[in-house]
C-alpha cells in the first residue's frame, strides 16, 4: 500500500480526495465487528509469527485504488474452532458494505488471508 494512492471523486463544489489510510481505517473497524477474528498480521513476517491485533489501523491490511476501484486484502488470525470459510466470508460481505457505504465507491474484492489460528485459553 503507497502512501500517495488516493481516490478522487469530481463533487458539485470540488474535488474528494480519498487516502488509502482512509479506507484501511473503515476496513479495519469492520473487521473488528466480525466473530471469530482475534487479530491481524502482517503478510511480510519472514519467520511466519502473525502479531496479535494492536491499535496499528495498517496492519494486515492493504489497499488499492485504480480507476476509482477498491481492492482490499486482509491478512487475520481466526479463533481456533470456528467455521474459517464462514468467518472469510463474513469478513468480505462487512468490509465491502462499510467501506461502500461510507465512500460511495465500488469495492471489487476484498481477499481474506488466514495466516494463523489462535488456540482459546479454555483448550490449553
Amino acid at each position: 500500500m503507497s502512501e500517495n494512492e488516493t481516490a478522487q471523486q469530481e463533487g458539485t463544489l470540488g474535488m474528494i480526495d480519498i487516502s488509502t489510510t482512509a479506507v484501511t481505517t473503515i476496513a479495519s473497524q469492520a473487521i473488528n465487528q466480525c466473530y471469530g477474528v482475534v487479530g491481524m498480521a502482517n503478510k511480510n513476517l519472514a519467520n511466519g509469527i502473525a502479531n496479535l491485533l494492536s491499535r496499528d489501523s495498517k496492519r494486515g491490511i492493504d489497499v488499492a485504488i485504480e480507476d476509482g476501484v477498491i481492492t482490499i486484502d486482509v491478512y487475520v488470525i481466526v479463533e481456533h474452532g470456528v467455521r474459517i470459510r464462514a468467518v472469510a466470508e463474513s469478513i468480505q460481505h462487512t468490509v465491502k458494505f462499510h467501506v461502500e457505504k461510507a465512500l460511495n465507491m465500488p469495492v471489487n474484492a476484498v481477499n481474506v488471508y488466514i495466516q494463523g489460528l489462535r488456540m482459546s485459553k479454555e483448550n490449553n
